[in-house]
């Protein structure tokens, strides 16, 4: 007896769109910090990932993926409303440390089976 093959859940393709984004980052020399920091509370922010370059900047990442790239793609789908969400989810974290290291923000676009790295692809202003 053959059954139906499941779809993977949005949560699920999630998961593994942040795994093949860490492998990427990690091959490129960065270091993670910290997985899915959310901020306590409702209305915060979340970081997909928190990385360290080989500099010592902190590069807080948002990971994103689309089955194609229609309506814009994976990356212009980090909107400015996710933008100041990350930002946000990003100073809680700073706040933690004892010193403040440079920082950046980037995006890991994942469209069909490619992978885009775009470094500072936003800034906290």
């Amino acid at each position: 007896m053959e059954f139906p093959r499941k779809t993977a859940t949005t949560k699920q393709a999630g998961d593994a769109a942040e795994d093949r984004a860490l492998a990427h980052l990690e091959a490129a020399g960065l270091r993670l910090v910290a997985r899915n920091y959310r901020t306590p509370g409702r209305g915060g922010g979340e970081i997909d990932l928190v990385m360290r370059d080989r500099d010592g900047t902190l590069v807080f990442v948002e990971v994103r993926r689309r089955a194609s790239a229609s309506y814009g793609g994976a990356a212009a789908s980090v909107g400015a409303i996710k933008q100041r969400r990350v930002v946000f989810a990003a100073r809680h974290y700073l706040a933690r440390l004892p010193q403040q290291p440079p920082c950046r923000f980037d995006v890991v676009a994942l469209e069909g089976g490619r992978i885009e790295w775009l470094q500072a692809a936003f800034d906290a202003g």
